[in-house]
């Protein structure tokens, strides 16, 4: 249950790096107020945290989770599971079959980051990035959505010219589940002249 509260935030306006930034809209020690006395809706999200810099991200996340919650009076339900690395050094597999099932069962997945030098040598089924690909196609997750935008405030921190970069905001849509990524056939082999090949089959049905 999450209870109805007053949320103390110290907040600081931005620091002024680039000269240009407006400060902060929340003042410092601002009060917001919160109505909800018992949640409305309740999600289940499954936490992968991961390898590398993954567990950082990932507990950072979850209590801004858990605050936005307590604010808009949702709960959340987390449920932490390995995959990639630490799912290899665990289990042995870098997606285990129990942490694919939570995550179909859960009505998001927030992953952290995959992958590390100390997995480097695996074969490649043994490593932490093959279970990425197949959480991806496990949850059919089509395609990843990347947006890029300038905000006004940066646009003179770019690499980019100010020409170039001013006003830009568009969508990226990169498929995730076609293609090269599981196109068959695949694998090594030799050529007519005894050389060593490796091919991949890049397919694409009709609907993607």
């Amino acid at each position: 249950m999450v209870a109805s509260h007053c949320l103390q935030l110290n907040c600081k306006p931005l620091a002024n790096k680039f000269g240009k930034l407006s400060p902060s809209p929340i003042a410092k020690n601002s009060s917001i107020r919160c109505s909800a006395t018992t949640p409305s809706k309740r999600y289940t999200i499954t936490l992968l945290p991961g390898d590398g810099i993954g567990p950082e991200v990932i507990s950072v996340a979850k209590n801004v989770l858990n605050l936005t919650a307590s604010i808009e009076g949702i709960q959340f339900e987390f449920k932490e599971m390995p995959i990639g690395g630490a799912a290899l050094d665990l289990t042995g597999v870098p997606l285990p079959e129990e942490t694919l099932l939570t995550a179909k069962q859960s009505d998001a997945v927030l992953l952290g980051a995959i992958g590390g030098y100390k997995w480097d040598n695996n074969e490649k089924h043994l490593k932490p990035e093959t279970g990425l690909l197949h959480l991806r196609e496990g949850l059919k997750v089509f395609a990843n959505l990347r947006p890029a935008s300038v905000l006004p405030q940066l646009v003179d921190a770019s690499t980019l010219k100010k020409e170039v970069a001013e006003g830009v905001d568009l969508m990226v849509v990169r498929e995730l589940t076609g293609g090269i990524y599981f196109g068959k056939p695949r694998g090594f082999g030799t050529n007519e002249n005894g050389e060593e090949i490796g091919f991949n089959t890049e397919v694409y049905a009709s609907f993607e």
